[in-house]
């Protein structure tokens, strides 16, 4: 049976929409979890939007040399955050899930408390954030897991566009992943719009020669308010161009010069990728627990959503 988010994702001329966030941190009590669910969705009570996306949050020391511009702290179990936000809010929730440090019978396990125990319907698997150390569970033998499973999960997967300008086969991991199971993909925060729009006329491209329609793909938008958050951002991979550094950096207010940076990358891939039939969702996150970036990405939202809305609309006079 289908998830309301399943039937969303196949009305092709309609956006998605939704809030990441992060458990809070495991040392949290779990009283005070519920409060801070509260607090999150008393913010999300002036915008519309679809469900939420839960993040599993791990160290990822092993990816850069750099040390990390924010301490690296343990969560709470990704899937009782989402219980708590769904029932909450009465929406859905992505789950995320990091699979490199469980072997397959843990990975099952995991499955199963996730759908009987937690509610969890809807999913996306990671996989290690580097090839150093060890990987109990590689993601392709994850994806398997699920194919062979009797529960009905609606599967999603990460697109990396940096990952396609250094090596330029992202379109086909996305096909493959398709071929997989994954219905629906989420990228990470978009700063080089010229790096999506590639990835993503490629991918479109590829499916066009391979007559299957391309998955949807929920492009991720994240404000930044200050040095330290852009160093995070660079840390996690994000492509940022040094242009749009610097006006984030000189800018009277980077906060809001941000948002101006991520609406126009909004509207070069529309422009660009709309016409070539990728159905399109958004994301939205705060990449820090500071509560004017916080609520900069609720006001993010709201432009960034308006502006979707309005070329999705455009885009059926044509």
């Amino acid at each position: 049976m289908p998830t309301n988010l399943q039937q969303k994702f196949t009305e092709l001329t309609c956006g998605v929409y939704f809030i990441g966030t992060t458990p809070p941190k495991e040392n949290t009590e779990l009283s005070a979890v519920a409060g801070i669910a509260d607090k999150l969705l008393e913010r999300l009570t002036e915008i519309e939007y679809d469900g939420l996306i839960v993040y599993d949050i791990q160290d990822e020391t092993s990816r850069i040399d750099k040390p990390r511009p924010f301490p690296f702290k343990s969560t709470h179990d990704p899937r009782l955050y989402s219980q708590l936000l769904a029932s909450k809010s009465q929406r859905e929730v992505i789950t995320y899930k990091s699979v490199s440090q469980r072997d397959k019978a843990d990975f099952e396990a995991w499955l199963n408390q996730a759908w009987h125990q937690f509610g969890v319907r809807d999913l996306v698997l990671v996989g290690s954030p580097s090839s150093d150390g060890e990987i109990k569970l590689p993601l392709p033998e994850a994806y398997q897991v699920l194919q062979d499973s009797p529960l009905s999960f609606q599967l999603g997967g990460v697109t990396i566009a940096e990952r396609h300008a250094k090596k330029g086969d992202e379109h086909l991991r996305l096909q493959h992943k398709q071929s997989q199971g994954c219905e629906f993909f989420i990228s990470q925060a978009v700063y080089d719009a010229q790096a999506t729009i590639d990835l993503l006329t490629r991918y479109a491209l590829q499916c066009k020669e391979s007559g299957k329609p391309p998955a949807r793909v929920i492009l991720t938008f994240s404000p930044c308010g200050s040095a330290k958050t852009l160093e995070f951002i660079e840390w996690l991979g994000i492509a940022v161009p040094e242009a749009t550094s610097l006006r984030i950096l000189q800018a009277e207010n980077p906060l809001i010069e941000s948002i101006h940076i991520c609406r126009n990358n909004l509207q070069q891939i529309l422009q660009a990728c709309l016409p070539l039939g990728i159905p399109f969702g958004l994301n939205i996150e705060s990449l820090t627990n500071r509560k004017e970036e916080i609520d900069a990405a609720i006001l993010l939202f709201k432009l960034l959503k308006a502006t979707l809305d309005l070329s999705l609309a455009e885009q059926q006079l044509k």
